[in-house]
């Protein structure tokens, strides 16, 4: 059966920051370098990479608009939630509620960065960023 034309995809768009963030244990404020980066091909998402000790960065994957939301309000599901603090900066849980790090961020950094996502990827366009046919060609196998 032919398979109907596909539409080109837009070139890909990246964003990268470097992005001072600590991680809040019960005795300090421990400093983490980390890196925030943003693909159109994966259009709802950010990612951030933690860079411990190790060869490896750690990478999480946060939806753009819950960091929005979660500048304003208490949000999340799962392993990842993300609250305004007290002091105007922002707080991500990331892990399972048992064993979660608590990392505290500058939130205005990281909503310009956010910003910088919707203006590459206007928010309701997303899906036309993703390269389906990966996916599509190992369905047919």
């Amino acid at each position: 059966m032919p398979q109907p034309p596909v539409a080109p995809l837009p070139e890909p768009r990246v964003l990268t920051r470097p992005m001072a963030m600590e991680l809040l244990t019960p005795e300090a404020a421990v400093p983490i370098e980390t890196t925030v980066g943003y693909t159109s091909r994966d259009p709802h998402a950010l990612s951030i990479d933690f860079h411990l000790l190790g060869d490896a960065p750690v990478v999480w994957r946060v939806d753009r608009e819950m960091v929005l939301i979660g500048s304003l309000t208490a949000t999340g599901a799962g392993d990842v939630h993300v609250r305004p603090a007290s002091d105007g900066e922002l707080l991500l849980q990331l892990g399972p509620a048992e064993h979660c790090a608590l990392v505290r961020c500058e939130q205005g950094g990281l909503a310009r960065l956010v910003r910088d996502t919707f203006a590459l990827v206007p928010q309701g366009t997303e899906e036309g960023h993703i390269d389906w046919q990966p996916l599509l060609a190992s369905l047919r196998r």
